[in-house]
């Protein structure tokens, strides 16, 4: 078994069920407005990347403009802000413990994501498209 299937089997059972369900219900109350279903979309791609994040990153995607800018506004102000405290929250019960440190590292980093997820592209890690910037690593 390798490093990051380790990893993420510790961040699932330490973190990643219960912030995955955050952004479920986040998806779910997005979807049913209908008119913030693309919210509700990304919040869907945002819970299966938090579930098991070790051995891939999020980039920015390349054409991603001011629609996505507009669209991040919106979110921190429905859902954002919310899910990042929730992320802030995990990463400090995590610090609590020399094993979960780097876990709680890796929620502030996630905090910081889910500040703003539209625009941005769920990849491999390793299989970057050249030119895009990492904006997130487990």
């Amino acid at each position: 078994m390798d490093m990051k299937t380790i990893g993420n089997i510790l961040w699932f059972c330490l973190a990643g069920l219960w912030l995955a369900l955050g952004y479920a219900f986040a998806a779910v109350i997005m979807t049913l407005l209908i008119v913030t279903a693309p919210f509700g979309i990304a919040s869907w791609r945002m819970a299966t990347y938090v579930i098991w994040p070790f051995g891939r990153s999020v980039v920015n995607r390349p054409g991603a403009g001011a629609p996505s800018t507009i669209g991040n506004i919106l979110w921190f102000l429905l859902a954002g802000l919310w899910i990042a405290i929730e992320h802030v929250i995990t990463g400090v019960l995590l610090c609590l413990t020399i094993i979960g440190i780097p876990f709680g590292i890796v929620s502030f980093r996630l905090a910081g994501l889910a500040l703003a997820p539209l625009g941005k592209e769920i990849v491999r890690s390793g299989q970057e498209p050249p030119g895009t910037t990492v904006v997130a690593r487990a």
